[in-house]
């Protein structure tokens, strides 16, 4: 059930960010100079950490989805659910630790000062 209401909360995550950027994208035709403000938003820590999120968002959408697909067309899909939900969530965390360190990287450096 958890992994249903994930699959629901990281799709309607993605679906926003979509929104954001299509009118964040747009307003470069409105004015050039707020488009150019609100991308200097984010280049920030704070967006830097939304982006882990959303990459963990669609990461775990697009893994779910495939189990779900599986579950519903291949007919031993519903007996190995649970060792399939189990194999995503493995895959999930396997590809997020390096992806997350990469992502923050430059802003733990910006922060910090490099560790050299």
């Amino acid at each position: 059930m958890w992994s249903w209401v994930a699959h629901r909360i990281t799709g309607v995550l993605v679906f926003f960010f979509l929104f954001v950027h299509v009118l964040d994208t747009a307003l470069v035709r409105v004015s050039p100079d707020a488009y150019d403000r609100v991308i200097d938003t984010y280049k920030t820590p704070i967006v830097n950490l939304l982006e882990v999120g959303l990459v963990g968002a669609v990461l775990f959408h697009a893994l779910n989805g495939i189990r779900i697909i599986l579950i519903d067309f291949w007919a031993q899909g519903p007996r190995h659910q649970k060792a399939m939900l189990w194999t995503i969530v493995v895959v999930w965390v396997v590809l997020m630790v390096p992806g997350t360190y990469f992502m923050l990287e430059h802003t733990v450096t910006d922060l910090f000062g490099s560790a050299s």
